[in-house]
């Protein structure tokens, strides 16, 4: 059995391992993108500890009430944090609060766990003040950390967990699943499994929500317009942009193109590698076509530039007015 996941056996056999032998870890750091299901692997991780009637060493059955209570986020021994929605960072006293909740004995089960999520959102002080845990952990606590890579993190903090890398799923078998379990037509599986680049979680997001699945494709519409749009155009529509005044939604955009303009890269190279963007191929031609290697790497290497920027904090609409004016 794997958990119910989609892909990563290494990962489950492990971690079974670590139950079966009673060799845990106090502390692992899933790796990898967003939708690859690591905040999946530590939730069933969690149920494989506290489950009450596993089928068998290390495997949840998810359907009693600790299962189900984990399932939701809803158990009284785990402690999910993350960024605040304001800020968009994990502060200092979110890791104090919850410090301070570790250092209560499990109220129903063997052991609490923290799931702290997208840690590298974490500022500074709150990845100091994590240390003390992660140094002399209290009896009975697992914590798990999940980012999108080590190299984001602190060092001290990386080297006192286990870390697991997770890597993407082939599109083939994504594709596979989509159609076995849940019933969604061939083409529209091939799709989605192209369009989640390896991550399945982003290809369910994409087939339960038809309509952030629409936009991408509205937002890559307008890109492929300001291609052959004025500097004046560029301009307005860099400003539409600013005044929406969510920065997650724009960087969500830049990350579309990114993901398209990386595909104009590989066919400019004539790279045997899987494009994401299956649907817009025909354009990803005319581009590939139409521009040599070098403006594509550029086209590349300025939208992750400009969101570099935008997590640091610099101005939006500056940073905005440069990625446009670079475009080719």
């Amino acid at each position: 059995m794997n958990w119910d996941m989609l892909g990563h056996e290494w990962a489950v056999d492990l971690l079974k391992s670590h139950i079966a032998e009673d060799n845990l870890r106090h502390a692992y750091l899933l790796t990898g993108p967003n939708g690859l299901g690591k905040r999946t692997l530590a939730l069933r991780f969690t149920q494989a500890l506290n489950c009450t009637s596993p089928t068998d060493a290390g495997e949840p059955c998810q359907q009693c009430r600790n299962c189900k209570q984990i399932a939701l986020g809803q158990y009284p021994d785990l402690s999910i944090v993350q960024a605040e929605e304001k800020s968009g960072k994990l502060v200092v006293d979110q890791v104090r609060e919850l410090s301070h909740s570790l250092a209560l004995a499990p109220y129903q089960s063997k052991y609490r766990v923290a799931l702290l999520l997208h840690f590298e959102d974490a500022n500074p002080n709150a990845s100091n003040a994590l240390l003390k845990t992660l140094e002399e952990p209290p009896p009975k606590v697992i914590l798990m950390l999940t980012a999108a890579n080590s190299d984001l993190l602190l060092p001290t903090v990386v080297s006192r967990c286990e870390i697991l890398r997770l890597r993407p799923i082939p599109i083939e078998i994504i594709s596979e699943q989509l159609q076995q379990r849940w019933q969604v037509e061939a083409s529209k599986a091939e799709l989605l499994a192209h369009l989640s680049d390896g991550c399945p979680g982003l290809a369910l997001t994409y087939w339960q929500n038809p309509q952030a699945l629409a936009q991408r494709s509205i937002w890559l519409d307008e890109h492929l317009a300001l291609l052959a749009d004025t500097r004046v155009s560029r301009f307005a529509y860099s400003e539409k942009l600013y005044k929406t005044k969510e920065k997650y939604i724009i960087i969500e955009i830049l990350n579309v193109w990114l993901s398209f303009w990386r595909d104009v890269f590989i066919q400019t190279c004539d790279a045997s590698v899987a494009l994401v963007n299956f649907d817009k191929i025909e354009d990803i031609k005319m581009l590939a076509n139409r521009y040599d290697v070098e403006v594509a790497y550029r086209c590349v290497s300025s939208l992750i530039s400009t969101l570099r920027l935008l997590e640091k904090n610099i101005n939006t609409r500056l940073a905005l007015d440069n990625l446009l004016l670079d475009l080719p």
